[in-house]
Order: C-alpha cells, then structure tokens, then sequence
C-alpha cells in the first residue's frame, strides 16, 4: 500500500512563501513523474508543475518565474516551493507520483491561503 502524504500548506500574507512537501511511503520500487495540483472552490483541479524522473519540470503558465518543483528520491518525496504567492494561488494543494508498475496516487492534500 502507497500513500502520499502532503505537508507545508497554511496561511501568508501576499508577497509570501510557502514550501509544500510530499512523502511517499510503501512498497515503492521506482517513482516515475512527480506533479502537484491544485484545486479552488469552485474550480476544477489543476495541474501546476511536474517533475520526471530525470528531473525534466513543466509548469503552469500561473506557476512559471514563482513555483519550483524539485524532488528527493533517496527520500521518496517531492516538494514545491512558491513564492510571490497571490490571493489566486488559494487552494487545496495535492501531490500525485506515478509508480513505476503499479499506478498513480494521490495525497490528500493540503490547504493554502493566501490573504492579508
């Protein structure tokens, strides 16, 4: 059983930063491409960076000059790190890993406001 499980959500002010981190934890032989998403009231999830293995990244066009994805594979996790955060980028913020022979998963999320 794999689970993922999201940490470094809350609240800052405009301007601020925040670093979201994402564990795995399982039966893990190889994790493939690492992506974060977010989802806001109302909205359907997005998806606002990815990773691959060989450390390829793509980003959203809203995540591009603030949001860096990275990822630790000795450690199984991936982290996204965002600055200059706006009262747009308010969501519930998930991690998902594709496992190599196995499939995808989801963590459960984190929460991120951004609100002076």
């Amino acid at each position: 059983q794999v689970q993922l499980v999201e940490s470094g959500g809350g609240l800052v002010q405009p301007g601020g930063s925040l670093r979201l981190s994402c564990a795995a934890s399982g039966s893990i032989s190889v994790i493939d491409t690492m992506r974060w998403y977010r989802q806001a009231p109302g909205n359907k999830r997005e998806l606002v960076a990815s990773i691959t293995q060989r450390s390829n990244t793509n980003y959203a066009d809203s995540a591009k000059g603030r949001f860096t994805i990275s990822r630790d594979n000795a450690q199984k996790s991936s982290y996204l790190q965002m600055n200059s955060l706006k009262p747009e980028d308010t969501a519930v913020y998930y991690c998902n890993m594709d496992i190599r022979n196995d499939e995808t998963y989801w963590g459960q999320g984190t929460q991120v406001t951004i609100s002076s």
